[in-house]
């Protein structure tokens, strides 16, 4: 026959265990609470970074695409400009053999006039000396 005061007591010790356990699991998770807001917080400040950094890239990657887009268009100019010099090229190196053709022609008749030449003097020196004769 339990008693009132030992029938109190049983329950009081189990109270106070369980709420020494309560108190506990409450303490460990505050410690886990503040180390999770701490981790928030680091987490946060590397997401800032991260987004500080994504930016720069995006930027550094703007400017690489407007360079590369200015090269394209710098490439299909000189590009053109070669196409054109080749066809001066071309068309000097053709005109250039057909001068040298002429030239050709031309020295072969000056020396086929400087030939009629000095014969047409022979022939003079010939006539002038039968007519000294």
């Amino acid at each position: 026959m339990y008693t009132v005061g030992t029938e109190c007591s049983f329950p009081r010790t189990q109270v106070a265990r369980k709420l020494a356990m309560v108190e506990a699991d409450l303490e460990r998770a505050e410690e886990r609470a503040e180390a999770g807001e701490s981790k928030i917080v680091e987490l946060e400040e590397e997401l800032r970074v991260v987004g500080n950094n994504l930016k720069s890239l995006e930027v550094s990657e703007e400017k690489a695409n407007q360079r590369e887009e200015e090269y394209k268009n710098q490439i299909k100019n000189l590009t053109t400009r070669l196409k054109e010099a080749e066809a001066r090229a071309e068309f000097a190196e053709r005109s250039v053999q057909k001068l040298q053709k002429e030239v050709d022609r031309l020295e072969d008749e000056l020396v086929a006039e400087k030939e009629r030449y000095k014969e047409i003097g022979d022939d003079l020196d010939t006539a002038f000396v039968e007519l000294i004769l």
